[in-house]
Protein backbone atom coordinates (compact mmCIF):
# COMPACT_ATOMS: atom_id res chain seq x y z
CA UNK A 1 0.00 0.00 0.00
CA UNK A 2 1.34 3.45 -0.90
CA UNK A 3 2.63 5.51 1.99
CA UNK A 4 1.44 9.01 2.69
CA UNK A 5 4.03 11.82 2.55
CA UNK A 6 5.26 12.94 5.96
CA UNK A 7 5.26 16.51 4.73
CA UNK A 8 4.38 18.36 1.57
CA UNK A 9 4.01 21.92 0.50
CA UNK A 10 5.65 24.80 -1.31
CA UNK A 11 9.03 26.35 -0.58
CA UNK A 12 9.64 29.94 -1.69
CA UNK A 13 13.19 29.82 -3.05
CA UNK A 14 14.99 31.65 -5.86
CA UNK A 15 11.79 33.32 -7.06
CA UNK A 16 9.97 29.99 -7.33
CA UNK A 17 7.34 28.28 -5.24
CA UNK A 18 8.76 24.77 -5.46
CA UNK A 19 6.41 21.91 -4.65
CA UNK A 20 8.05 19.20 -2.55
CA UNK A 21 7.22 16.14 -0.50
CA UNK A 22 9.14 14.20 2.14
CA UNK A 23 8.47 10.63 3.23
CA UNK A 24 10.07 8.11 5.57
CA UNK A 25 12.79 8.33 8.19
CA UNK A 26 16.53 7.78 8.18
CA UNK A 27 19.40 9.06 6.06
CA UNK A 28 18.06 11.64 3.58
CA UNK A 29 18.03 11.14 -0.18
CA UNK A 30 16.94 13.77 -2.71
CA UNK A 31 15.24 12.61 -5.92
CA UNK A 32 15.43 14.77 -9.08
CA UNK A 33 13.08 13.88 -11.93
CA UNK A 34 13.57 14.18 -15.67
CA UNK A 35 12.08 16.53 -18.25
CA UNK A 36 8.25 16.54 -18.54
CA UNK A 37 8.05 14.43 -15.38
CA UNK A 38 6.73 15.05 -11.87
CA UNK A 39 6.52 13.27 -8.53
CA UNK A 40 3.78 11.05 -9.93
CA UNK A 41 4.47 7.83 -11.84
CA UNK A 42 7.89 6.16 -11.61
CA UNK A 43 9.20 8.66 -9.08
CA UNK A 44 6.24 8.09 -6.76
CA UNK A 45 7.01 4.36 -6.87
CA UNK A 46 10.70 4.98 -6.23
CA UNK A 47 9.87 7.27 -3.32
CA UNK A 48 7.59 4.65 -1.76
CA UNK A 49 10.29 1.99 -2.06
CA UNK A 50 13.25 4.00 -0.76
CA UNK A 51 11.26 5.58 2.10
CA UNK A 52 10.98 2.19 3.83
CA UNK A 53 14.49 2.78 5.17
CA UNK A 54 15.29 6.41 4.40
CA UNK A 55 13.96 9.95 4.44
CA UNK A 56 13.11 10.75 0.83
CA UNK A 57 12.85 14.34 -0.40
CA UNK A 58 11.43 14.96 -3.84
CA UNK A 59 10.69 18.21 -5.62
CA UNK A 60 9.00 19.26 -8.84
CA UNK A 61 11.37 21.41 -10.86
CA UNK A 62 10.68 24.76 -12.51
CA UNK A 63 7.64 24.52 -14.78
CA UNK A 64 6.99 20.88 -13.91
CA UNK A 65 4.13 19.32 -11.99
CA UNK A 66 2.74 21.66 -9.34
CA UNK A 67 5.67 24.11 -9.58
CA UNK A 68 4.75 27.11 -11.73
CA UNK A 69 7.22 28.46 -14.27
CA UNK A 70 8.96 31.81 -13.87
CA UNK A 71 10.66 34.17 -16.29
CA UNK A 72 14.07 32.52 -16.54
CA UNK A 73 15.59 29.75 -18.65
CA UNK A 74 15.43 26.15 -17.47
CA UNK A 75 19.05 25.12 -16.91
CA UNK A 76 20.72 22.43 -14.84
CA UNK A 77 22.66 25.14 -13.03
CA UNK A 78 19.47 26.98 -12.01
CA UNK A 79 17.75 23.77 -10.95
CA UNK A 80 20.80 22.70 -8.92
CA UNK A 81 20.69 26.00 -7.05
CA UNK A 82 16.94 25.47 -6.49
CA UNK A 83 17.56 21.99 -5.08
CA UNK A 84 20.27 23.31 -2.75
CA UNK A 85 17.95 26.08 -1.59
CA UNK A 86 15.18 23.55 -0.88
CA UNK A 87 17.51 21.41 1.24
CA UNK A 88 18.48 24.52 3.21
CA UNK A 89 14.79 25.41 3.58
CA UNK A 90 14.18 21.94 5.02
CA UNK A 91 17.22 22.33 7.30
CA UNK A 92 19.05 19.42 5.67
CA UNK A 93 22.79 20.06 5.50
CA UNK A 94 23.57 17.21 3.10
CA UNK A 95 21.89 14.25 1.42
CA UNK A 96 22.46 11.45 -1.02
CA UNK A 97 21.18 12.52 -4.45
CA UNK A 98 19.59 10.57 -7.30
CA UNK A 99 18.86 12.32 -10.58
CA UNK A 100 17.50 10.94 -13.84
CA UNK A 101 17.99 12.50 -17.30
CA UNK A 102 17.48 16.26 -16.83
CA UNK A 103 17.56 15.53 -13.11
CA UNK A 104 20.85 13.70 -13.64
CA UNK A 105 22.36 16.82 -15.14
CA UNK A 106 20.95 18.77 -12.20
CA UNK A 107 22.51 16.27 -9.78
CA UNK A 108 25.90 16.70 -11.47
CA UNK A 109 25.64 20.47 -11.14
CA UNK A 110 24.54 20.14 -7.52
CA UNK A 111 27.72 18.15 -6.82
CA UNK A 112 29.80 20.72 -8.72
CA UNK A 113 28.20 23.89 -7.33
CA UNK A 114 27.29 22.70 -3.82
CA UNK A 115 29.69 19.81 -3.10
CA UNK A 116 29.25 19.82 0.67
CA UNK A 117 25.53 19.15 0.25
CA UNK A 118 26.02 15.91 -1.72
CA UNK A 119 26.97 12.68 0.03
CA UNK A 120 26.51 9.81 -2.42
CA UNK A 121 25.70 10.84 -5.98
CA UNK A 122 23.66 8.74 -8.42
CA UNK A 123 23.36 10.01 -11.99
CA UNK A 124 21.12 8.12 -14.41
CA UNK A 125 20.97 8.70 -18.18
CA UNK A 126 22.58 12.14 -18.27
CA UNK A 127 25.50 13.73 -20.11
CA UNK A 128 27.88 16.54 -19.26
CA UNK A 129 28.36 17.65 -22.86
CA UNK A 130 26.21 17.97 -25.96
CA UNK A 131 28.05 15.34 -27.98
CA UNK A 132 27.26 12.75 -25.31
CA UNK A 133 23.71 12.50 -26.66
CA UNK A 134 22.85 10.11 -29.48
CA UNK A 135 23.11 11.80 -32.93
CA UNK A 136 19.46 11.04 -33.80
CA UNK A 137 18.30 12.84 -30.64
CA UNK A 138 20.41 15.89 -31.47
CA UNK A 139 18.92 15.94 -34.98
CA UNK A 140 15.34 15.50 -33.75
CA UNK A 141 15.20 18.11 -30.98
CA UNK A 142 15.16 21.39 -33.01
CA UNK A 143 11.92 20.37 -34.74
CA UNK A 144 10.18 19.02 -31.64
CA UNK A 145 6.69 20.46 -31.04
CA UNK A 146 4.35 20.50 -28.06
CA UNK A 147 1.61 18.74 -30.02
CA UNK A 148 3.82 15.64 -30.34
CA UNK A 149 3.11 14.93 -26.67
CA UNK A 150 -0.68 15.30 -26.86
CA UNK A 151 -2.39 12.22 -25.45
CA UNK A 152 0.74 10.91 -23.74
CA UNK A 153 0.80 10.05 -20.02
CA UNK A 154 3.31 12.87 -19.42
CA UNK A 155 0.99 15.48 -20.95
CA UNK A 156 -2.06 14.16 -19.11
CA UNK A 157 -0.25 14.33 -15.77
CA UNK A 158 0.96 17.84 -16.62
CA UNK A 159 -2.59 18.95 -17.42
CA UNK A 160 -3.85 17.54 -14.11
CA UNK A 161 -1.15 19.16 -11.93
CA UNK A 162 0.13 22.35 -13.54
CA UNK A 163 -1.02 25.68 -12.08
CA UNK A 164 -1.46 26.89 -15.67
CA UNK A 165 -1.87 23.95 -18.10
CA UNK A 166 -1.96 26.35 -21.07
CA UNK A 167 1.71 27.07 -20.39
CA UNK A 168 2.80 23.69 -21.80
CA UNK A 169 4.11 25.06 -25.14
CA UNK A 170 6.34 27.47 -23.16
CA UNK A 171 7.73 24.54 -21.17
CA UNK A 172 8.44 22.64 -24.40
CA UNK A 173 10.31 25.60 -25.87
CA UNK A 174 12.41 26.03 -22.73
CA UNK A 175 13.28 22.34 -22.66
CA UNK A 176 14.15 22.48 -26.36
CA UNK A 177 16.59 25.28 -25.55
CA UNK A 178 18.06 23.15 -22.76
CA UNK A 179 18.65 20.27 -25.20
CA UNK A 180 19.69 22.21 -28.30
CA UNK A 181 22.02 24.84 -26.81
CA UNK A 182 25.35 23.02 -26.42
CA UNK A 183 25.86 22.43 -22.73
CA UNK A 184 29.52 21.52 -22.45
CA UNK A 185 30.82 21.50 -18.90
CA UNK A 186 34.59 21.38 -18.36
CA UNK A 187 36.02 17.91 -17.86
CA UNK A 188 37.74 19.32 -14.78
CA UNK A 189 34.30 19.93 -13.22
CA UNK A 190 33.47 16.24 -13.57
CA UNK A 191 36.86 14.97 -12.41
CA UNK A 192 36.60 17.35 -9.45
CA UNK A 193 33.51 15.59 -8.03
CA UNK A 194 34.56 13.91 -4.80
CA UNK A 195 31.27 12.26 -3.82
CA UNK A 196 31.03 8.49 -4.03
CA UNK A 197 29.27 8.20 -7.39
CA UNK A 198 27.19 5.69 -9.31
CA UNK A 199 26.45 6.21 -13.01
CA UNK A 200 23.53 4.30 -14.52
CA UNK A 201 22.70 3.99 -18.22
CA UNK A 202 20.69 1.74 -20.48
CA UNK A 203 22.55 -0.04 -23.25
CA UNK A 204 20.07 1.56 -25.68
CA UNK A 205 20.05 4.95 -23.90
CA UNK A 206 19.76 8.45 -25.36
CA UNK A 207 23.28 8.90 -23.98
CA UNK A 208 25.99 7.10 -25.92
CA UNK A 209 27.89 4.28 -24.19
CA UNK A 210 31.14 5.99 -25.17
CA UNK A 211 30.10 9.07 -23.19
CA UNK A 212 29.11 6.94 -20.21
CA UNK A 213 32.61 5.45 -20.12
CA UNK A 214 34.24 8.85 -20.67
CA UNK A 215 32.41 10.30 -17.67
CA UNK A 216 33.19 7.21 -15.59
CA UNK A 217 36.90 7.55 -16.30
CA UNK A 218 36.88 11.30 -15.60
CA UNK A 219 35.40 10.53 -12.20
CA UNK A 220 38.27 8.11 -11.51
CA UNK A 221 36.53 4.84 -12.27
CA UNK A 222 37.52 2.01 -14.59
CA UNK A 223 40.59 0.78 -12.73
CA UNK A 224 41.41 -2.86 -12.10
CA UNK A 225 39.85 -3.78 -8.77
CA UNK A 226 41.75 -7.05 -8.33
CA UNK A 227 45.07 -5.31 -7.79
CA UNK A 228 44.04 -2.38 -5.58
CA UNK A 229 41.01 -1.14 -3.64
CA UNK A 230 38.10 -0.31 -5.90
CA UNK A 231 37.65 3.41 -6.56
CA UNK A 232 34.55 4.96 -5.04
CA UNK A 233 32.97 5.35 -8.47
CA UNK A 234 30.62 2.79 -10.03
CA UNK A 235 29.14 2.25 -13.50
CA UNK A 236 26.01 0.23 -14.26
CA UNK A 237 24.85 -0.49 -17.81
CA UNK A 238 21.37 -2.01 -17.75
CA UNK A 239 20.92 -4.54 -20.59
CA UNK A 240 18.04 -4.25 -23.02
CA UNK A 241 17.15 -0.84 -21.60
CA UNK A 242 16.27 2.42 -23.36
CA UNK A 243 16.43 5.94 -21.92
CA UNK A 244 12.81 5.80 -20.74
CA UNK A 245 13.29 2.17 -19.75
CA UNK A 246 15.79 3.09 -17.03
CA UNK A 247 12.92 4.42 -14.89
CA UNK A 248 10.36 1.89 -16.10
CA UNK A 249 12.19 -1.20 -14.84
CA UNK A 250 12.28 -0.90 -11.03
CA UNK A 251 13.24 -4.57 -10.73
CA UNK A 252 16.61 -3.59 -12.23
CA UNK A 253 16.99 -0.02 -10.99
CA UNK A 254 16.05 -0.37 -7.32
CA UNK A 255 18.49 -3.19 -6.37
CA UNK A 256 21.30 -1.26 -8.09
CA UNK A 257 20.45 1.88 -6.10
CA UNK A 258 20.01 0.11 -2.78
CA UNK A 259 23.26 -1.85 -3.09
CA UNK A 260 25.19 1.35 -3.78
CA UNK A 261 23.47 3.33 -1.03
CA UNK A 262 24.16 0.72 1.65
CA UNK A 263 27.65 -0.30 0.55
CA UNK A 264 30.89 1.38 1.49
CA UNK A 265 34.01 1.03 -0.65
CA UNK A 266 34.70 -2.63 -1.45
CA UNK A 267 38.15 -3.81 -0.28
CA UNK A 268 40.83 -5.19 -2.58
CA UNK A 269 39.84 -8.16 -4.71
CA UNK A 270 41.13 -11.70 -4.62
CA UNK A 271 44.78 -10.82 -5.38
Amino acid sequence: MAQQPAAKGYAAVNGLKIYYETQGNGAPILLLHGAYMSIEGPFRELMNTLSRNRKVIILESQGHGRTADINRPITCENMADDAAALLKYLKIDSADVFGYSMGGGTALQLAIRHPKMVKKLIVASASFKHSGMQPELIQMMPGFKAEYLEGTPMKMVYDSLAPNPKNFPVLVEKLKQLDTNPQDWPASDISGIRSQTLLIFGDADAITPEHAVEMFRLLGGGKMGDMAPLPNKRLAILPGTSHMGVMMQPQRLVPTLETFLTQDNIPVGFM
